[in-house]
């Protein structure tokens, strides 16, 4: 197994006493406060009761009311401090979105590369600024699309890519070296990697001009997802190479995207998946100095991707924690000494799990409410879902919707306006002090477990989310959670949506192009470039090098994938219920 060094928490601490309330000042506060729930709260009660045990979704109490008292320990300094600075709770940036508002990146892909390569131009030209790229089934399991386990998948949950031939049409006419590409794509992430640098290459456009990231977290996969393909360590092996190869020849691009987003959707809380994400990032630390990378090397091209669910200050603070936790291991655990190694710096995506079939035009106001968290949480990019997202891919009118709730939220809300407005809250404060409290003990317990690799394989990871999922679940069934249009307010009639039909001539076109591309190539150098690949696979060099060359002789997604799984074999999860 690929030796796995465990987060060394334990002497951490995220509390110390502080100075910014003195003692006087605080009993004073003690003591009014007893005085105002004797009387005012007590006379309010006899007339109104309040709802009481009321709770986070990660199951952090909450107070009526939040005073200087239950931040007596804080320390503005140490543990909220300037906004651009260590340890930048308070976002990333000195003046955030004063300067210019997140990048707003729309997650697109569906059909052929025709089809997503105009969606990609329509949000350019509707205010989108940047790319992320969504990919059909069979390519996120490195198939081509005439495999027999591809038939009736093409283009369903995103666009189909076999070859080099079809990158050159996904970004056709798009300006690679100014704009900024993402591309959610994991166990196959090299080879589309490679497509994308190839295809800009043959351009003009030299690949250390090129930015963007690559999600390429197979970590997540084992644990939430599911779309792994090899086993841990071969694919370990994998990520590592990429973040080698980035660093060495990418200065601009982030080679992974360590993701809590598939945590949550998993049915995670907002602490696990703070938690679950920031021990998947160690691991990949801990791989890449393994591989002799020094961590101010490659530590601040690594990004973050999380979820934005409904729980409003909740999702405020994780942001907030996360900043704060990751900072602070970068800096205390790994000795990082550049400042940029500090930074997590994340892409946030409203919540796809809490949109609902049912009255999907409420999809909106959910939308919205999450993207207005992730704005006050600090993003520093944000895809805001759909309405009609729990129904199909979106239609061009419903993307449209959901990039103007991002507009209007920049340009109409006055929340761009000063940087982290919530800072120095009672109750945000508290919160985010909670919940890095609490991803900390869940470092701890996976430390004490033997590290990542060691909780994906005993199950540890898959039964946290399998019983918060339930536990959720279990509130909305017992009406203990309300989901509007779900379990109350509910309507009996049958509303209509439009929705986006994937047609079958889109599919017989890209089949058609794959055929052309296996007729007109040389298929000799593809032969000698998948043999030169998988000498490399079964070695220790990186592996990307052989990648690109086998890309440049148009050899096929599946035919390289088929490459490593000859190399490394088929991973089956072990039974962990």
């Amino acid at each position: 197994m690929l030796e796995q060094r465990a987060p060394e928490t334990k002497d951490m601490k995220v509390v110390q006493q502080g100075t910014l309330f003195d003692k006087e000042t605080l009993e004073q506060l003690k003591e009014e406060r007893r005085q105002w729930e004797e009387t005012t709260v007590r006379k309010s009660q006899q007339r109104l009761p309040e709802q009481d045990n009321l709770i986070t979704t990660s199951g952090v109490p909450i107070n009526r009311v939040y005073t200087p008292q239950d931040n007596e320990s804080l320390d503005y300094s140490r543990d909220i401090g300037l906004p651009g600075e260590y340890p930048y709770t308070r976002g990333v940036q000195p003046t955030m979105y004063r300067a210019k508002p997140w990048t707003m990146r729309m997650f697109a892909g569906f059909g052929t590369a025709e089809d997503t390569n105009k969606r990609f131009k329509y949000l350019l030209s509707q205010g989108q600024t940047g790319l992320s790229t969504a990919f059909d089934m069979p390519t996120l399991y490195g198939y081509d699309t005439d495999h027999e386990l591809a038939a009736g998948e093409f283009g369903k949950c995103g666009v189909a890519v076999s070859s080099l031939a079809d990158m050159e049409i996904l970004f056709d006419g798009l300006p690679l070296d100014n704009i900024t590409t993402s591309m959610t794509i994991n166990s196959p992430a090299s080879v589309i990697w490679a497509m994308y640098i190839v295809n800009a290459e043959k351009r003009g456009f030299p690949m250390a001009s090129l930015g963007g990231t690559l999600q390429n977290d197979i970590l997540k996969e084992y644990s939430a997802q599911k779309e792994f393909l090899f086993p841990p360590e071969p694919s370990m092996r994998l990520v590592t190479d990429t973040i080698e190869f980035g660093t060495r020849h990418m200065p601009r691009w982030n080679t992974i995207s360590i993701s809590g987003y598939h945590i949550r959707e998993a049915g995670a809380t907002a602490v696990q998946e703070l938690a679950f994400t920031i021990a998947d990032g160690l691991a990949y630390v801990d791989s890449a100095l393994k591989r002799g990378l020094k961590i101010d090397e490659f530590a601040p091209r690594l990004s973050f991707f999380f979820d934005v669910h409904n729980d409003f200050f909740e999702e405020i603070a994780k942001f907030r924690a996360g900043r704060r936790l990751w900072a602070k291991l970068m800096r205390e655990r790994y000795g990082a000494k550049d400042p940029r190694s500090w930074l997590m710096r994340c892409h946030a995506q409203t919540a796809g799990v809490s949109l609902t079939a049912q009255q999907p035009d409420n999809n909106i106001m959910r939308t919205t409410i999450q993207a207005l968290a992730a704005v006050l949480g600090g993003t520093n990019s944000l895809h805001t879902n759909s309405l009609d997202e729990a129904l199909s891919l979106p239609t061009e009118k419903a993307v449209l919707i959901a990039l103007r709730t991002q507009q209007v939220i920049a340009h109409e809300s006055g929340v761009v306006n000063t940087v982290d407005p919530l800072g120095g809250s009672y109750f945000i404060e508290t919160l985010t002090d909670e919940t890095e409290r609490a991803a900390l003990d869940y470092l701890n317990r996976i430390d004490d477990l033997g590290g990542v690799l060691s909780c994906i394989l005993n199950g540890f990871f898959q039964r946290e989310i399998a019983e918060s999922a339930y536990r959720y679940q279990q509130e909305i069934d017992q009406h203990k959670r309300t989901i509007v249009g779900v379990n109350d307010y509910i309507v009996e009639e049958n509303i209509k949506v439009p929705t986006l039909y994937i047609d079958r001539v889109g599919e017989r076109a890209h089949l058609e192009r794959l055929q052309r591309v296996r007729r007109e190539r040389d298929n000799a150098a593809v032969k000698r470039s998948l043999e030169s690949l998988r000498r490399v696979a079964e070695g220790t060099e990186n592996t990307m090098p052989a990648i690109i060359e086998a890309v440049k002789a148009y050899a096929t997604l599946g035919e390289i994938m088929n490459v490593f799984r000859g190399v490394f074999g088929d991973y089956m999860e072990p039974a962990v219920f």
